[in-house]
């Protein structure tokens, strides 16, 4: 019974850092490069970031070897910022876009890089293990419109639902209400 209970949990814990069929992790990935802030244009919704706006990610790197990951957000409902920390590790090699992440004790999911600008490091097309994680992450706040459709084109051919997607405000809330840049 102990040897089931093992088997099924470690079968629980691995299948969460698979990568999606189809997806194909970058390769040629550079952590020092992909380091710093990275807002987030555009994501598949989770209760871990239902309602957040002006949402961010920043890596940085840990001690050990792995990633350190703040990813930030406003609350407009709480009226107040939400902060989580993370960390994450290569899964493979670390020039390959597949890394394991937590944000709870032993638990980690899979961030699949499958979208680079490899030259600047602008944008990044992210997965988790199945097509119902996704991310558009930049360095800036918007993107251009072609990285736009290039992001929409590639991921509706891999099954992602981008009918779904919400699109991440960063404008900021003056006292008053009123949006400002």
């Amino acid at each position: 019974m102990k040897l089931l209970t093992s088997v099924i949990v470690v079968l629980l814990l691995t299948s969460c850092v698979r990568v999606p069929d189809g997806v194909q992790p970058v390769r040629g990935f550079e952590a020092e490069k992909y380091l710093g802030k990275w807002y987030e244009i555009a994501r598949l919704d989770h209760s871990f970031e239902a309602g957040l706006s002006q949402v961010t990610a920043e890596y940085s790197r840990r001690d050990d070897g792995g990633l350190r990951v703040i990813n930030r957000g406003y609350s407009e409902e709480d009226q107040a910022w939400s902060e989580a920390e993370g960390r994450a590790y290569f899964v493979d090699s670390s020039d390959v876009g597949y890394l394991k992440v937590s944000f709870f004790g032993p638990f980690y999911g899979a961030y699949v890089v499958f979208g680079l600008d490899q030259n600047g490091y602008e944008y990044a097309f992210v997965s988790g293990p199945d097509t119902s994680y996704l991310w558009l992450l930049a360095r800036a706040p918007e993107v251009s419109e072609t990285v736009m459709a290039e992001f929409l084109d590639r991921t509706r051919t891999l099954g992602f639902d981008t009918d779904a997607l919400i699109y991440v405000d960063h404008k900021k809330q003056s006292a008053g209400g009123k949006t400002t840049p």
